[in-house]
């Protein structure tokens, strides 16, 4: 925090009365905080142990020490955990708990997840606590540019410094359904969803971060559909078993 409020500090000195917006931190590869105790030849002896009908624990991932400026991370290391929804529209876990063969749906609450986070190990683990069959944990990673500049993560901006310029913001939602039990990955997936405007309507950092959480939001709702297909494929093959 002490660093955004030195540039904010420095960028009010120069731009006398300009708005000015910090860009969030960004998402998290899932790939990176996979599970990598175990030897190659080993993940593949993992086996699906899901009992249906299921239930699904979800949560969502960010780099650690994430913020914007409706929510926050929780924990520290490869990691953190957003327990708070903000871009989630209310239905959310509705849309995920009317899926065929879900019996129930839980988002994990910073109460029983670690602060230590390392890999999708110590999710899973909080996951078994609400005795559920499995994972779906996402992240969003949102990216700010002009068409003449790139704009990264954590970088205070001039709002309307490129007034004659469409100012566009892209957030992809990756997604993967993992077994709690074994570790299993049963998929993967993530949907893009862009929003774009000229950029001198960013009159504040409220409206600039409305796009962001607009983007998001558009990002999370097709990932959502397209959960609803991994599932359903899901199903087919392993519900037969049970």
């Amino acid at each position: 925090m002490k660093h955004f409020a030195i540039a904010a500090v420095c960028l009010a000195l120069l731009g006398g009365c300009a708005s000015y917006y910090t860009t969030p931190s960004g998402g998290v590869s899932l790939a990176a905080i996979s599970e990598k105790d175990e030897a190659i030849a080993d993940a593949f002896k993992r086996e699906p142990a899901m009992v249906f009908p299921a239930r699904i624990a979800i949560a969502r991932v960010a780099t650690s020490g994430y913020q914007s400026m409706t929510n926050s991370g929780y924990g520290r290391g490869a990691y953190s955990v957003i327990t708070t929804r903000d871009i989630e529209r209310e239905d959310a876990l509705d849309r995920i708990a009317r899926l065929p063969q879900v019996a129930d749906v839980a988002a994990l609450a910073r109460i029983i997840v670690p602060t230590n986070l390392t890999s999708t190990k110590e999710l899973r683990e909080a996951a078994a606590q609400l005795r559920t069959d499995a994972l779906l944990v996402y992240t969003l990673d949102t990216s700010f540019r002009t068409e003449s500049a790139q704009i990264g993560p954590l970088q205070t901006i001039a709002l309307g410094m490129f007034d004659t310029e469409n100012a566009i913001v892209t957030s992809t939602a990756s997604f993967a359904i993992i077994d709690v039990r074994t570790g299993f990955m049963y998929g993967v997936g993530e949907a893009t969803a862009t929003e774009e405007k000229r950029s001198n309507l960013w009159g504040s950092g409220d409206a600039a971060d409305k796009a962001r959480q607009a983007a998001e939001t558009k990002a999370f709702d097709q990932a959502m559909d397209e959960v609803g297909k991994l599932w359903t494929s899901i199903v087919k093959d392993h519900a037969k078993a049970n």
